[in-house]
């Protein structure tokens, strides 16, 4: 399938999201690897996974980039030549990237009810007793919101320690606002974020910009 979804954030953040419905042979018939992506490619032992890693590299031809572009630091976080920004996610048949000259990090799940049986796990006492009298559809979607909106900050700033029910408070939102704001509270380091998100089909796409 071509590209899915293009949304043009402002005039320096472009997220994509692609929808695979193509086969392995397809997709790796498409896209160029360096070595080093070919040897990865071939280690992972699921062709879902193998897909997802192929769509992201469409994702960047459709921007311009290629695999040759694209490079990942000590602690696996990706990097552009460039020197813009970029965040990548994938979930299931969907993958998605996005890039910007502002510091980013992106995060797509599943609606699945299996999230109400981790709640505890990543959000707090005071962040569950404001959810609690919500209909069951409602409170899926909103933990998935919520567990996007920490995985996307867990991209950003990526370092070893940080606990999503500790660290991260997600401020009250209401879904057809589409956006609400973070906060990071981590040893000494305090980082506010605006989280943004949206449904795709049954899934949730959440994007996150650290404040200055």
């Amino acid at each position: 399938m071509p590209l899915f979804k293009t949304i043009n954030i402002n005039s320096t953040t472009q997220l994509l999201v692609w929808k695979i419905t193509e086969s392995y042979e397809q997709l790796i018939s498409e896209v160029k690897l360096k070595e080093k992506s070919r040897l990865r490619l071939d280690g992972m032992k699921s062709e879902l996974h193998q897909c997802a890693f192929l769509s992201v590299r469409k994702l960047l031809q459709e921007v311009g980039f290629s695999d040759f572009d694209l490079h990942y630091d000590e602690f696996g976080k990706p990097h552009l030549e460039t020197g813009q920004h970029i965040s990548i996610t994938h979930s299931h048949e969907f993958s998605a990237i996005i890039i910007s000259d502002k510091i980013v990090g992106i995060d797509m799940d599943l609606q699945r009810d299996k999230i109400v049986t981790i709640d505890y796990k990543f959000v707090n006492d005071a962040e569950l007793n404001r959810l609690k009298n919500l209909d069951n559809k409602e409170y899926i979607r909103k933990l998935t919101i919520k567990w996007g909106a920490k995985e996307a900050i867990f991209k950003i700033r990526n370092e070893r320690g940080i606990s999503f029910k500790d660290h991260i408070r997600v401020s009250t939102f209401e879904l057809v606002e589409k956006q609400t704001l973070a906060h990071l509270h981590f040893g000494g380091l305090i980082k506010d974020f605006r989280i943004y998100f949206e449904e795709i089909e049954n899934f949730e796409l959440v994007f996150a910009f650290e404040k200055n």
